[in-house]
């Protein structure tokens, strides 16, 4: 739920206009499965329901859609130097599915699917204290809307954004969003999020935790490092982090 919020500035300081309760959830289903002692897949199915809407009559209804995830994991144990350490590596694709269709709206939106793919490596430095590095990248899956062309009219530009964007179910947009930038090959590197972190641990009761994300300039430029600190006991754990923006005064 998210709270009642005003269609308009105007309409919240003159009474007039209309408040409108968003309200969104999920169900999901979860299935995992450990194939060895080395990997692991898991599954899930999502049932969505999303009410957005702004005119509360019979013929504007909530919109709902399925999709589903999918996971592997991979654990195994290195010896780098003299050290055994713990290495990880970890893809997620979430939000396969339909489309989502909002009342008064021709065509469906695609749902945010998103593909994540992660590796981590522990390392112990002796009996108490341990370091972890970690790095992952992230690609949302779902096509970008044809630019106009020149020489293109408005009518032959829209005829166009339905037949190569509108048109296409939910799977075909994920395939889509690896080759669809208008900017080629270039640009979809720059659709690629990535992160990285590092974590110290001593006796399994005290960590120190700093990382960093980074979002290309023409993507969001979402740049910014994170701090944080986290104090556990037998019965009770605090976990405290900051983030610190490094392009834009506010990170999120």
């Amino acid at each position: 739920n998210m709270g009642e919020v005003f269609t308009s500035q105007e309409g919240a300081e003159s009474g007039k206009g209309m408040t409108i309760n968003p309200y969104e959830m999920s169900v999901d289903v979860a299935y995992s499965l450990m194939l060895s002692e080395k990997f692991s897949l898991a599954a899930a199915i999502r049932w969505i329901y999303s009410d957005m809407r702004f005119d509360y009559t019979e013929d504007n209804s909530p919109a709902s859609a399925f999709a589903a995830d999918i996971a592997a994991y991979y654990q195994n144990y290195v010896v780098i130097g003299q050290r055994e350490c713990q290495l990880g590596l970890g893809l997620n694709i979430s939000n396969i599915g339909s489309k989502i269709t909002f009342s008064g709206k021709e065509y469906g939106e695609f749902l945010p699917a998103n593909m994540r793919l992660g590796a981590s490596l522990m390392i112990p430095i002796d009996e108490y204290n341990r370091i972890t590095l970690a790095a992952d990248a992230n690609k949302y899956l779902v096509p970008t809307v044809p630019k106009q062309e020149e020489g293109e009219d408005n009518s032959e530009y829209e005829d166009r954004v339905h037949r190569e964007y509108d048109d296409i179910s939910g799977i075909s947009g994920i395939f889509k969003s690896f080759s669809d930038a208008p900017g080629g090959f270039k640009e979809e590197l720059e659709e690629i999020n990535y992160g990285l972190g590092a974590e110290y641990v001593y006796n399994d009761k005290f960590a120190l935790r700093a990382g960093y994300h980074h979002e290309s300039q023409s993507k969001g430029n979402r740049k910014y490092f994170t701090v944080g600190a986290g104090f556990k006991m037998n019965v009770f754990s605090l976990d405290a982090a900051y983030v610190v923006a490094t392009a834009k005064s506010n990170p999120l």
